[in-house]
């Protein structure tokens, strides 16, 4: 009955009540390559039964695109529903850095549903920054060892995930397994503080057990089983929701941090794969969403919820060329680049939703999509008006899940990277404002990759994806006019401060 509420009052009313609304559960995987994923890689050589199962029953999105091509603005972005750049903040929170990005007035994905009715819970890692405080009451908001040192434990964080929308929250300050600080955060502190140096002599050494950085870890953090906490607690919300709270729905963003570097796959999944120990953490991603999953269909929740599975950027630098070289897995495939890249491999994404009775099973799309959009999104499934002053760059893909959109969603698409190179897109066309990727420097293990620029004297590049997906010939010269008029948009959006219309 829900979901046939839902479809006569999206129609002819902007309020619909708190029990004709569908759950929402977004499921956000980090650093998951577009050929990371079976059913959009055949030569995958890592199987994703849970994932290509869900593929089958919903749509799968050809043409989805992560906000950034690394994680802090990515989030960002995705809470906001407005590109990161914005903001002028490069880089990403490693530690106890901040402050939160996202401004207190701001409007975020999760308010809004809390406005309308939803109970919110994020489970697994935030990465937007926060504030900690030291004993005398001084804000810190610094990356590094000596900062996570200066923390007091005991006074809360004003501005943490639950001051931006979410009723609960249970994870991590920034990437669980990488950053200075291992430790699990609940709400507004850390109740268990970090006590003494991590230990990486007792960490798994492999190709890609790299990027842990020699922070402060707690006695109950445990590197290799933090998925599994961030699970054990998503589907412990789900089982408290329906016997506490039944007749409200949802929102639950379920956080990972695979399959971001280290690659630490759980006990329970070492060696489950031919692919390594990254194959085996691919595959205990997998893994986990069939677990959220399974616990929808035993809660009788599966059709009265809407299920979106994707990736904040595409894959990392050492991940893929360890893959590429030792087991001819390609988590960029078809693309070129990877993550921190302007080019498609650095924000192309995996993304499959399934809503049952409401998106067609077995369904594929090529529409443009911005994972900004899940706020619009969002907004047009509750019967919510967004304001002029929020979601800036966020448009609604509605009617692209129900079969509907009869032209593209998006006129134009914007990119960015952790140095705030910009490009956008346009049908077709894509114009990147820089030369080069944009974030990586093509040398070393990656020199071997490098293509030769077909218009090097020139400052921007100019891609047909349509011709030419693996963007290898740069047409800025022979098509000038379609780069000035892609740059002359890109200006005025940048200007403007939106580019989804007023």
């Amino acid at each position: 009955m829900r979901i046939l509420f839902l479809f006569l009052f999206l129609s002819h009313t902007p309020w619909i009540s708190a029990r004709d609304k569908p759950n929402i559960l977004f499921i956000l995987a980090d650093d998951l390559g577009y050929g990371d994923v079976g059913c959009y890689n055949p030569e995958s050589k890592v199987p994703t039964p849970h994932l290509d199962q869900l593929a089958r029953d919903g749509m799968l999105f050809t043409d989805a695109h992560s906000p950034s091509t690394v994680c802090t603005p990515t989030r960002y972005s995705i809470m906001t529903g407005r590109m990161a750049f914005r903001l002028n903040y490069r880089g990403v929170f490693t530690g106890v850095g901040g402050p939160c990005l996202i401004e207190r007035d701001r409007l975020t994905l999760p308010a809004m549903l809390q406005q309308q009715g939803y109970t919110t819970a994020l489970f697994g890692k935030w990465h937007i920054g926060m504030t900690f405080f030291d004993k005398n009451g001084e804000a810190i908001n610094k990356n590094g060892l000596e900062a996570v040192r200066r923390v007091d434990y005991s006074r809360p964080v004003p501005d943490g995930p639950i001051h931006r929308g979410f009723d609960h929250f249970f994870g991590t300050v920034s990437c669980p397994t990488t950053d200075w600080l291992y430790a699990y955060m609940e709400n507004d502190r850390i109740p268990v503080p970090p006590t003494q140096l991590v230990d990486k002599t007792k960490l798994p050494k492999h190709a890609w057990s790299f990027d842990c950085r020699p922070g402060l870890v707690a006695p109950d953090f445990d590197l290799e089983e933090v998925d599994m906490v961030f699970l054990e607690k998503s589907l412990q919300f789900l089982d408290t929701h329906v016997k506490k709270r039944p007749e409200k729905p949802f929102f639950l963003f379920h956080s990972l941090q695979a399959v971001h570097l280290p690659s630490f796959p759980g006990r329970d999944f070492k060696g489950k794969t031919k692919a390594g120990p990254h194959g085996d953490f691919i595959f205990q991603f997998d893994h986990i969403v069939g677990k959220l999953l399974e616990k929808l269909e035993d809660l009788d929740l599966t059709k009265e919820t809407l299920v979106i599975v994707s990736s904040d950027n595409g894959p990392e630098v050492g991940t893929v060329i360890n893959m590429r070289d030792k087991y001819q897995h390609d988590g960029a495939r078809p693309w070129r680049g990877v993550k921190r890249d302007n080019w498609e491999g650095g924000h192309r994404v995996p993304m499959i939703a399934r809503w049952p009775g409401r998106i067609k099973a077995g369904s594929k799309t090529a529409q443009t999509i911005c994972l900004t959009d899940l706020m619009a999104t969002c907004a047009a499934l509750t019967g919510t008006k967004l304001p002029v002053d929020a979601a800036e760059d966020s448009f609604d893909m509605l009617p692209v899940l129900l079969g509907e959109a009869n032209k593209p969603i998006r006129e134009y698409t914007l990119h960015q990277t952790i140095s705030l190179a910009l490009a956008i897109r346009g049908g077709n066309w894509k114009y990147l404002d820089h030369k080069g990727s944009g974030g990586n420097r093509y040398r070393g293990g990656l020199q071997k990759y490098a293509l030769p620029d077909s218009a090097s004297e020139t400052p921007g590049q100019l891609y047909n994806l349509a011709t030419d997906p693996g963007e290898t010939t740069n047409l800025v010269a022979e098509r000038s006019e379609i780069a000035q008029s892609l740059k002359a948009k890109l200006e005025e959006f940048k200007a403007s401060g939106r580019s989804r219309p007023r």
